[in-house]
């Protein structure tokens, strides 16, 4: 696989793309999605991180990653290999419960969403906070969808960005990641 250009300024390493949303509430829209996400990701030559769940939208994300030859790191929320995807290249097992959310909106150059509750929020929020670019990809319902085009509070710190497509979504990370590091 030919590596594309990484978007972090004097850096060789690969942009870091943070794919989260619904787990055990996930549709087959969601998790339809999350797998070409992570393919896209894969074939962009960036890594992928996510909440590491062994089901949803992180696990058909890292499947999506790994099955075309990319690299998915997912930072779980337990202690427990056997509660993480099988398809992650890297799991790193917290214990943490939510408290997780940080070091992946911290981690992540940039955050994908793909439907999600509270626990999407949270990570949104944290990239929010870091000045991370974060999109949402549309029509799929859940908390994310209602800050497309806005802000999260009055700060106004990052505009939450809108994606039709997986591939649109994975190109707009990375275009608003190379933007951010210029």
């Amino acid at each position: 696989m030919q590596q594309k250009d990484t978007p972090n300024k004097g850096n060789k390493r690969k942009p870091i793309i943070a794919v989260i949303g619904h787990a055990s509430n996930a549709k087959q829209i969601h998790i339809d999605t999350a797998f070409e996400v992570g393919k896209e990701i894969a074939k962009s030559g960036a890594i992928l991180i996510c909440g590491g769940n062994q089901e949803g939208v992180p696990n058909a994300a890292a499947k999506g990653a790994t099955e075309s030859g990319g690299i998915a790191i997912g930072i779980t929320p337990t202690d427990n290999e056997k509660d993480s995807s099988p398809h992650l290249t890297i799991p790193i097992h917290t214990g943490m419960g939510f408290a997780r959310n940080q070091i992946l909106g911290l981690t992540a150059d940039a955050l994908i969403a793909i439907g999600g509750g509270v626990g999407t929020f949270c990570e949104m929020a944290y990239s929010y906070a870091y000045k991370k670019p974060v999109i949402v990809i549309a029509n799929l319902g859940g908390i994310p969808e209602q800050y497309k085009g806005k802000y999260l509070d009055d700060k106004k710190t990052i505009k939450i960005q809108e994606a039709k497509t997986p591939k649109e979504a994975v190109e707009l990370a990375l275009k608003l990641t190379r933007q951010k590091n210029q």
